[in-house]
């Protein structure tokens, strides 16, 4: 009777245990839920970003300096105020310039009247166009004397015949000359007769000879030497017409566009040695400093403005290689900046760089972003939080990214269903700073999903929410 008293002792005790532990679980559990924070699962607009930090710029910047010695003469601008495109900002004093700056004036004047000249005068065009008139006049005399030294084509027949008649009509008066100076010819040296008859005599032969030279050469043709010198002045003059040709080619529509081109370049080549005795702004701006004042003297090198094209500011970010494939031209940005806490930019991507730098084994790629609201408190150099909207989606199950948890390798949220704490599998998509999409799993539209679930719950003991 002993024992069994024992043994129903040892149960009752059990059973308090058991009812007191219990108890205070449930107990710890229901204080548990009461500090709970939930929100039902639902539908909604979710806004894809990529964010990334950068420094604002400007459009196009410069810094102007001076490329030759001199004594500043005019400051025309001052720190920040507005340019135009090639207006001077300042001026070198013309005697503390160099000789050949000083000089690049006269040189100027030349050149650019001699490329006027050359645009608008016909001079050029008209002596082009004498010289092959007159190279293709020498062209046809040279042709019509070599044609007319071959054989066959010296002479027609008409004069041939008539040489024949004169060759004749020589030599009859050589033979009568002869008949006349025969009988004086023993005469003394001195006597009257014998020396009319022999001047006769002498005239009588060299008619002849040049007759009959006369009909050789017309029923001739020339020797080698003079074959070869006709020849050549034939070619020669085929090769003036050649060239003659080619230079009215080159002006007949205008001047030549290499020497046109030839005096442009002599014009600039003078002008950038004038230029040397100012500064002229490259481009349209803002002054962003002005470091010189009249009298100072200034060598090559030495800087005198900063400018600044304002009318477009940029932010150049790195996107990592992982959502660098979500980003594109044209996709609107907000923007913030820490020198005007409280505003919102906006903005637009406009360029994606195509090849990725590395840095320490992170591959980043540059993109560009441009402000498109962008305000006077907003300068170049300040630094701007950039958020790159990659994606925007309607009606899609959404869940707080505070509410995921990590468990057995899993996502998961936790949910109240029938006031027990149970945890629901998600997939998630896309996610923004706040929500996630939800792609796939165990939650449904309705559950209530609980923010801060309390340890105990989590089977997996405690865990944290990892991004995507």
């Amino acid at each position: 009777m002993k024992r069994k008293w024992w043994i129903a002792l040892i149960a009752v005790v059990v059973v308090i245990v058991i009812v007191a532990v219990t108890g205070a679980v449930r107990s710890r559990q229901a204080a548990a839920l009461e500090g709970l924070q939930t929100v039902r699962a639902a539908t909604g607009e979710l806004t894809a970003l990529v964010g990334a930090t950068g420094i604002v710029r400007a459009n196009q910047t410069a810094v102007l300096t001076f490329q030759t010695t001199g004594i500043v003469e005019a400051v025309a601008v001052e720190q920040g105020e507005r340019v135009l495109e090639n207006e001077t900002l300042a001026t070198l004093e013309l005697a503390s310039l160099p000789a050949q700056v000083v000089l690049a004036q006269a040189d100027l004047v030349a050149a650019q009247r001699a490329l006027d000249d050359l645009l608008r005068s016909d001079l050029v065009r008209t002596q082009a166009q004498l010289a092959l008139a007159q190279a293709q006049d020498a062209l046809d005399l040279a042709e019509y004397r070599w044609r007319n030294q071959q054989q066959g084509y010296r002479a027609n027949g008409d004069t041939i015949d008539g040489a024949r008649a004169d060759l004749v009509l020589a030599e009859s008066e050589v033979d009568r000359a002869q008949d006349t100076y025969g009988p004086v010819s023993g005469a003394g040296e001195d006597d009257p007769t014998r020396a009319l008859a022999l001047s006769q005599l002498v005239s009588a032969r060299q008619r002849r000879d040049a007759a009959a030279r006369r009909l050789n050469w017309f029923l001739g043709r020339p020797n080698a030497i003079d074959q070869a010198i006709l020849d050549a002045n034939v070619a020669l003059a085929e090769a003036q017409v050649a060239d003659a040709e080619r230079a009215w080619e080159r002006v007949r529509d205008g001047p030549p566009s290499e020497d046109i081109r030839a005096g442009e370049a002599r014009v600039a080549a003078a002008q950038a040695s004038v230029n040397l005795a100012h500064i002229a702004a490259p481009f349209a701006g803002t002054i962003t400093s002005a470091a010189i004042m009249p009298g100072d003297q200034v060598a090559p090198g030495t800087v005198a403005f900063g400018l600044a094209d304002l009318s477009r500011l940029f932010v150049d970010v790195d996107v990592s290689e992982v959502d660098i494939n979500r980003v594109q031209p044209g996709q609107p940005v907000t923007l913030t900046i820490d020198a005007s806490p409280g505003q919102t930019y906006l903005g637009t991507v406009v360029d994606v760089a195509l090849v990725g730098t590395s840095v320490q084994g992170v591959v980043n790629f540059p993109v560009t972003v441009e402000l498109t609201d962008a305000d006077r408190q907003v300068l170049p150099g300040m630094t701007a939080a950039v958020n790159i909207v990659v994606e925007q989606m309607q009606d899609v199950l959404l869940v707080p990214n505070r509410a995921v948890r990590v468990r057995d390798g899993e996502r998961v949220v936790y949910v109240l269903r029938g006031g027990r704490l149970e945890p629901a599998v998600v997939v998630l998509g896309a996610s923004s700073d706040l929500y996630s999409q939800v792609v796939d799993g165990e939650l449904q539209v309705g559950d209530e999903i609980v923010l801060n679930p309390p340890t105990i719950f989590e089977a997996g003991g405690p865990s944290s929410f990892m991004g995507r």
